[in-house]
């Protein structure tokens, strides 16, 4: 099957600056859309959209030009970006950055990462008035939240803008490595509750165990398809942070395994058509 990947992370540390790397200097290397070309061709991932890299909140519009010039080459399969954002600033910087995102067609959602802040950054007005900006210009919000916060941070955000389409990255961050289920499953099936709300299957393995199975992963799997079903669940490489858990050819292959006994059109649902459908690509 056909991939479109959702999670893909490329860093380019000789013109933005990661300072989150200081804390993971595994990942504090160069990912370039090279890098990326050589192992997308072989696992059949022919379309990508590039997510936001935390880079530091001066250089988020420089990144998002830098990608803007790789969408527009002809020499790899990115169509796009989900972009960075800081919705916690006033209604009108938020509006203005907004604006400017007309003149960057490739921008098709944003994203800020709330699992490394206080929970209190996104309980306010302020952050929900903004997000609701992004509704109203067709823009997707990627829900980037640790297990543990979903029902204080993720429910009541994705509850307080019923109109914004939002992503909730990694499956909620389950705790692979520990095996633990609860309190994640009825944390997950409670915001499956909100229509608004889809779920990405992005890059789980960098939450298991060094030499993990495929059964380790199949639990949590099985419990995001019957929370969200078929038609709210997209595919992420998370590259180059699955290599945390294994390079991209393990991940697309435990995929793979993940997915057996499914007929083909929910295989497709998953891996290419409702991302399609979610980040407006049509």
């Amino acid at each position: 099957m056909k991939i479109l990947d959702t999670h893909l992370h490329l860093l380019y540390p000789e013109s933005l600056n990661y300072p989150w790397t200081q804390g993971a200097p595994e990942l504090a290397v160069a990912a370039h859309i090279e890098d990326f070309a050589v192992l997308a061709k072989p696992a059949n991932i022919v379309e990508a959209l590039m997510m936001e890299v935390d880079v530091d909140a001066s250089q988020i519009e420089a990144e998002i030009d830098l990608i803007g010039e790789i969408v527009a080459r002809a020499d790899n399969n990115v169509i796009g970006m989900i972009a960075g954002c800081r919705p916690e600033h006033s209604t009108a910087e938020f509006a203005a950055f907004v604006d400017r995102l007309a003149s960057r067609p490739h921008v098709k959602g944003l994203r800020r990462i709330l699992h490394q802040a206080p929970d209190s950054l996104s309980q306010n007005d302020i952050f929900s008035e903004n997000l609701n900006l992004l509704a109203a210009r067709g823009y997707t919000f990627d829900l980037c939240v640790l297990a543990t916060q979903l029902m204080n941070v993720g429910l009541p955000l994705a509850q307080r803008c019923p109109d914004l389409t939002f992503v909730l990255d990694h499956c909620g961050v389950p705790d692979i490595k520990g095996g633990a289920l609860a309190p994640w499953r009825d944390s997950m099936r409670a915001i499956a509750e909100l229509p608004n709300v889809n779920c990405k299957v992005s890059g789980i393995v960098a939450y298991a165990a060094q030499g993990w199975q495929v059964d380790d992963l199949r639990p949590y799997f099985e419990h995001v398809v019957e929370c969200f079903g078929w038609d709210r669940l997209v595919w992420g490489s998370d590259w180059p942070v699955c290599r945390l858990g294994g390079d991209l050819g393990a991940w697309v292959a435990a995929t793979s395994k993940l997915l057996e006994g499914c007929d083909a059109s929910q295989q497709s649902a998953m891996l290419y058509d409702n991302a399609r459908r979610i980040y407006r690509l049509d």
